[in-house]
């Protein structure tokens, strides 16, 4: 095994347990694989998975199978299946071969469900879900045997196939594990592995109507994959042991180099839930306007608000992997992606709150033709076209007609400012409605000013952003906050509780005319404003806000 690749990458538990078993001979190629249960869209704490699992193998030249746990029919679509792809090809990772199923096992599971009977290690069970919680015992109480646990093998062989063909009802029965039921491990006391569902499975369509539970099917799914190092997260610990149970029961799979479970705390973010049920319930009770609402924590609602694969990649990296489950400041997923756009955006100019301003000295028709650089710090992204007339539009918050102070770097009257990438200008006086309400500022401007600094020796420090009027072109500006007001909302059992009624705010201004073809999803820095990226929206330009150009939550 070659491990070239793993010298230059931070080192964690489970490359450890890698590196040891390649250098005892164990296995002579790591394969991973990526398992969702396709009955929701990914979240950031899938995509922290996802870097790990593929990215582990790449890293040690094996690879990773994308895998989707289809057994439970209920929940699932084909919908899920396509959206899971597309953001497993978006983050920059490919699976080996073609995708995998669990549904493509369905007949193996069966005949090792049938091998569990015959070596009776499993049983029919007719006690009803509650009655099968009450016999499972408490963490302080041992559970009971079903009267059915003694059931011969035969009598279990004919019931399973009657579970098979659908002569049996929906929970009337399960199959179940012949383990303990005085285990500490509660996991471990005669789990069920098969149950019965009468619903059409958008894979196999009505082939089965029995169902193998997730803990089943998974590690048998690794084995007969090949898969060395089965990753998954805390919540699965105490289930480790149902997984070495069945694959050291059945003859074709216990062997030396099966695979083997290993857990890593799951992701938790700050004023977000990666709990897909309570992201459905958003999305079902319409908090939000879908899976890939800008808000959500989904890698599509991530996607659209302008985050790029470089910068989850390299937040799935800064946050590492431990045994140790915490809720991670999401500052340090916003600082990946404004590190990543920093260098990689290129510059443009927005009024989100615009108000005229009049250069009174300026001579009335002339349209003047400008150039601004795309990157400040990178010439090789070239320069754009930008414009200067008579009238142009500046943000509300670039004005006040009375300084507060002598460090205010913004325009007031008799005070003046540059206008990034042209003149200065100086306040002379402003228009107001009926309201009180700033209607236009009124200025002059220093035509001597273009791209220097005034010849008497004035020191004009502030700089505001600017859009020319005449070839202005309206927009609609989405700033995102915070999609809840606690830090923990998944605490909250309705964490409607908690939203945030400000973490969507609307606004409408101007850009620049070199964004009307804009790119959707491409992010832009809007100068002094943060990063956008055009949305898939139709009706017109509309830019979702990324982030801020700095960290602006605590201050």
């Amino acid at each position: 095994m070659n491990l070239k690749n793993t010298f230059d990458k931070p080192t964690n538990f489970i490359r450890n347990i890698i590196d040891e078993d390649l250098l005892k001979g164990k296995y002579n190629k790591v394969i991973t694989r990526f398992p969702p249960e396709p009955n929701g869209y990914l979240h950031i704490g899938h995509a922290k998975s996802i870097c790990l699992n593929f990215g582990t193998a790449l890293d040690y030249d094996g690879y990773c199978n994308l895998r989707f746990d289809d057994t439970n029919p209920s929940k699932e679509d084909i919908e899920y299946v396509n959206s899971i792809k597309n953001d497993v090809k978006w983050l920059g990772y490919d699976w080996n071969e073609e995708i995998k199923f669990s549904s493509n096992y369905f007949q193996k599971f069966y005949e090792c469900a049938l091998e569990l009977i015959k070596k009776d290690l499993a049983y029919v069970c007719f006690l009803s879900s509650e009655e099968i919680r009450d016999y499972r015992g408490t963490l302080r109480k041992p559970g009971k045997d079903s009267p059915y646990r003694n059931s011969t093998v035969q009598e279990n062989l004919k019931l399973f196939e009657k579970m098979k063909v659908g002569e049996l009802k929906e929970g009337e029965c399960v199959l179940r594990a012949k383990i303990d039921m005085k285990s500490s491990f509660m996991c471990m006391r005669d789990p069920t592995l098969y149950r019965i569902r009468f619903e059409t499975h958008h894979q196999t369509e009505d082939h089965w109507c029995i169902y193998p539970m997730y803990d089943f099917a998974h590690c048998i799914g690794d084995a007969v994959e090949g898969v060395s190092h089965s990753i998954c997260t805390l919540e699965f610990q105490d289930n480790r042991r149902i997984y070495d149970w069945i694959l050291e029961n059945l003859d074709a799979f216990n062997k030396p180099d099966r695979p083997y479970q290993y857990e890593f705390s799951r992701l938790n973010l700050e004023y977000a839930t990666t709990s897909k049920r309570k992201l459905k319930l958003l999305v079902d009770e319409k908090h939000v306007s879908g899976w890939d609402d800008p808000r959500m924590p989904t890698i599509s609602g991530l996607r659209r608000r302008g985050f790029t694969p470089a910068s989850i990649r390299d937040f799935s990296e800064r946050v590492g992997v431990s045994k140790v489950n915490s809720l991670t400041d999401i500052s340090i997923l916003e600082s990946s992606i404004r590190d990543d756009l920093n260098s990689n955006a290129p510059r443009s100019m927005a009024v989100i709150n615009p108000v005229k301003l009049v250069i009174e000295n300026y001579p009335q028709e002339k349209v003047e033709s400008l150039l601004a650089p795309n990157h400040p710090q990178n010439e090789k992204m070239g320069s754009r076209e930008i414009f200067f007339s008579k009238e142009i539009y500046i943000d509300k918050a670039d004005f006040q007609e009375t300084a507060p102070n002598n460090k205010f770097k913004r325009l007031a009257i008799d005070k003046e400012v540059r206008l990034r990438n042209a003149y200065i200008i100086k306040a002379l006086r402003v228009e107001k409605d009926d309201n009180g309400n700033i209607t236009t500022i009124f200025c002059s401007y220093d035509p001597e000013t273009l791209g220097k600094n005034p010849t008497d020796g004035r020191k004009v420090k502030g700089v505001i952003h600017f859009v020319e009027s005449s070839k202005a072109l309206p927009a609609e500006f989405k700033i995102y906050d915070r999609l809840f007001l606690d830090p923990n909302p998944s605490k909250f059992e309705d964490m409607s509780m908690v939203l945030n009624p400000d973490s969507l705010i609307i606004k409408n201004g101007y850009v620049e005319p070199n964004l009307k073809e804009a790119e959707i999803q491409k992010a832009y820095q809007f100068e002094r404003e943060g990063y956008f990226c055009r949305d898939i929206s139709d009706k017109g330009l509309v830019f979702n806000k990324t982030v801020g150009l700095r960290d602006t939550w605590n201050q």
